[in-house]
Order: C-alpha cells, then sequence, then structure tokens
C-alpha cells in the first residue's frame, strides 16, 4: 500500500497537476478572459498592500527561480564548475532562508489585510482565500524544511530531491522511487506544491502569465468608481 501510495503522489500525480496547470491556463485565457486578472483591493489598505505585495513577489520570484535553478541543474554541470553537493545544499539553505524570510514576511501581511479587513475579506472569493493560505503553508512548510536540511549537510536528500524532478520533467520511469524514503516533510511541501500547480488555472494567480517579467514593477491595477469624476465636479 505504501508503495502504491508513493507512486501515485510522487510518480502520477505531478503530471495530472501540471497538465491541468497548462491546459487549464490556456482554456481560461480562451474562454474567461474578463477573469484573467489579480481582482485589485488596492483603494483599501494602501500601505500594508505596498509593502506585503513587494516583499511577498520579490521573495517567491527568487525562491521559485532557485527551485528551478537548483532541482533541474545536471549535478554533473555545477560540479564541472567547481561546486560541491555541501556547498549547493549550504548556499540554497542560505538563500532560500533569506528571501523565504522575506517572502513569509509579505505574506503574512496579505494575509493579515484580507482577513482582517471585513471590507476587503466581503469582496473576496473562497478561492483568493483558500490559495492565499495555502501559499501561507507551502512556505512555512519550505521554510521548515530549512532545518531538517541542516541535520544532513551532506546534500543527500537534495540529491533525491533533484532526481525526482528530472527525471518527472523528462518523462523518465522510477521517479516516486528517489522520494521513497525522504523526511515527510519534503513529501508534504511536493504535494502542496502540485496542489497549487492544479489549481492554478481556476484562481487568482493566472495574472502572472500577462507580465511574468515586468511582474514586480508593474503598476497596481487602478479601480474607479463609475461616475464618482461627476460626482466631484458637483
Amino acid at each position: 500500500m505504501a508503495a502504491f501510495l508513493n507512486q501515485a503522489l510522487f510518480g502520477l500525480y505531478p503530471y495530472v497537476a501540471l497538465t491541468v496547470f497548462l491546459v487549464g491556463s490556456v482554456v481560461r485565457f480562451d474562454r474567461e478572459q474578463y477573469t484573467w486578472r489579480s481582482g485589485s483591493s488596492q483603494l483599501l489598505r494602501r500601505k500594508l498592500l505596498f509593502v506585503g505585495s513587494n516583499c511577498f513577489h520579490i521573495g517567491v520570484l527568487a525562491i521559485l527561480g532557485g527551485h528551478f535553478v537548483g532541482l533541474l541543474t545536471p549535478h554533473e554541470l555545477y560540479l564541472a564548475m567547481g561546486l560541491s553537493v555541501e556547498a549547493k545544499q549550504l548556499m540554497a539553505m542560505i538563500v532560500g532562508g533569506v528571501f523565504g524570510a522575506l517572502c513569509f514576511l509579505g505574506l503574512t501581511l496579505l494575509v493579515y489585510r484580507r482577513l482582517a479587513d471585513p471590507r476587503i475579506r466581503a469582496t473576496s472569493s473562497r478561492m483568493d482565500i483558500a490559495i492565499l493560505l495555502l501559499l501561507y503553508a507551502q512556505l512555512t512548510l519550505g521554510l521548515s524544511s530549512i532545518f531538517v536540511s541542516a541535520h544532513h549537510l551532506d546534500g543527500s536528500e537534495m540529491l533525491k530531491l533533484a532526481d525526482w524532478a528530472q527525471h518527472i520533467v523528462t518523462f523518465q520511469a522510477g521517479a516516486a522511487d528517489f522520494v521513497a524514503d525522504v523526511h515527510p516533510i519534503f513529501k508534504l511541501h511536493i504535494v502542496l506544491g502540485m496542489t497549487i500547480f492544479l489549481l492554478f488555472p481556476f484562481s487568482r494567480l493566472v495574472h502572472i502569465w500577462s507580465a511574468p517579467l515586468g511582474y514586480v514593477t508593474r503598476p497596481y491595477q487602478l479601480v474607479r468608481r463609475r461616475g464618482g469624476a461627476a460626482a466631484r465636479r458637483s
């Protein structure tokens, strides 16, 4: 039973989640373009939004970039560059910890802002709140995994996770076997990460596709009440 569950979660589920992620994003853009937005609440608690949003986005973009490079770079390549497995893991822990803390600060402010203000909560959908809490849980797991990694600085767990990721993206068999005996916190981190990919097309996260390069420096959405200018003139 354990072997079946491991294969289902780490051999099959990633492909289900990534397929829904890609196909769902295309279908939503094609059929529901008017919902292809983040859903602005700029006029409410602007200071919290400014600090929280910038801290979160800078942190999360750095974390995603680090995961992409760290997991998908072939072991032989960084060894050829003179970077040992131990040094790579230590660098990942330090850089991930710094940007993870920045992201955690920003996300905490965003969660507080959305849940503590009755006006913002009233304009938030269930998916808005759910995806924010899932991201919060995922970030907490990621930061917690740093303390687990500190107990095996030889990089053995990191190599298993990288082998799993590289086998998944290259459609090689046996990917789930690499993570069969890794620490449970890494397994939870993977499953929750895949779940976020699964829910991505059905949430406000789709707006990331609109401007992936200029995302951090983009202006906020401007929301004006219809007829406001006329009311002011009167």
